[in-house]
This record gives structure tokens, C-alpha cells and sequence, in this order.
């Protein structure tokens, strides 16, 4: 019945009215195991080599390609990586996947992968996110929020990648650690022990 309502509503609702559809999905087996043969190779650490670069750079005040954003606040920091060349659409792809990856080996959980497609007037609008939790940790008094959530996301429109964001949000509850600071999280991401 839920289909049926669904285009029901698409035939005769305003077209202004933005039509939204969420899934969760997972990376098959194989997809991983390609991921991480990619990060291991030449052209994935030039690619991590790149950002971090630009990271660097944009941080200085110099103008980077790709562009690339950085957010501060008390309680919120992040980057953004927009595409452009030399990425393509594949390793803009890989680098999202990428970026979980190294988040998980740094002591955090993925609590969710998912995607959400919104279609507009004015097209389609797809993000696919992954959010991350540091592992619970039950002995001890407090738990330790490393370096806290991370909000990982690929915002493309009409099919085409745009940008990459990644944010770090802290817990500022008694219950957590002190958080660790937002640029040892850029060099745990771009250089792994």
C-alpha cells in the first residue's frame, strides 16, 4: 500500500514538494577488501597525501584544489572537501569509505550507513553518511569519547559528487573524557600508526 501512496501522492502533489527517501545500506565483503588493497596503494596515499596538504594549506590562508573548508567551534569542528580534479567520481567515492575506515581502526564503531535521496525541482540530491561512535567502555568511571562523534557525508546532486564533510562533534557531559583536540583527529586520519 505504501508504494501505491507513494505515487499517488508524486502524480498529484505540488511540484515544489520535495519527495525524500531514506535506506540503509552496507559495503558487501568484497567492497572492503577492495577499499582497503586502495588505501594501501600508491594513488589511495596520494590522494589522503593531497588533503592533508590542503588541510595545511587552506589553514595558512592559501587556496587549494580541491577546495577545502574547515569549521571551528567549541563543540563542533570539521572540514569540507569539495570535489574537483584530480579526483574523479570513483575516488571521490572510495575517499568517503576511506575516511570511515580509518576512523573505525582509530577505536570507533560505525553506528550507521545510510543514504538519503531527496528529488527537488530542481534535481536530485543524494547523501550518503556514515556516523561513528567511540567504543563503550563499561569499566572504567568515564568513558573515554576519543575524540568524539564523527558525522562523515558525500553530498552529490544529479548524480554528481560535490563534497566530502566529515565533523566532529564532543560530548561536554561529566560521564565523558575531555576530548581529544581536532587537529590530532586530522593527523590521526591522514597519518595511521
Amino acid at each position: 500500500m505504501k508504494f501505491v501512496d507513494e505515487i499517488l501522492k508524486r502524480l498529484f502533489s505540488d511540484k515544489n514538494t520535495a519527495m525524500t527517501h531514506k535506506e540503509n545500506f552496507v559495503q558487501e565483503e568484497g567492497e572492503v577488501e577492495a577499499l582497503l588493497q586502495w588505501m594501501d596503494s600508491v594513488d589511495g596515499k596520494e590522494v589522503f597525501e593531497l588533503i592533508y596538504n590542503n588541510y595545511h594549506l587552506q589553514k595558512s590562508g592559501q587556496e587549494t584544489t580541491p577546495e577545502l573548508q574547515v569549521f571551528r567551534s567549541p563543540y563542533a569542528n570539521g572540514i569540507a572537501i569539495s570535489y574537483d580534479l584530480p579526483l574523479n567520481s570513483k575516488t571521490f567515492s572510495r575517499l568517503f569509505f576511506a575516511f570511515g575506515q580509518r576512523i573505525v581502526d582509530l577505536g570507533y564503531e560505525r553506528v550507521s550507513l545510510d543514504r538519503t535521496i531527496q528529488e527537488k525541482a530542481s534535481g536530485v540530491n543524494t547523501i550518503e553518511k556514515q556516523y561513528l561512535k567511540p567504543k563503550a567502555t563499561f569499566s572504567a568511571a568515564r568513558t573515554d569519547q576519543l575524540f568524539g562523534n564523527v558525522a562523515i557525508e558525500k553530498v552529490s546532486v544529479n548524480h554528481k559528487p560535490q563534497m566530502i564533510k566529515i565533523l566532529v562533534t564532543v560530548y561536554s557531559d561529566r560521564l565523558y573524557t575531555k576530548a581529544r583536540s581536532f587537529d590530532s583527529f586530522i593527523e590521526a586520519i591522514f597519518n595511521p600508526q
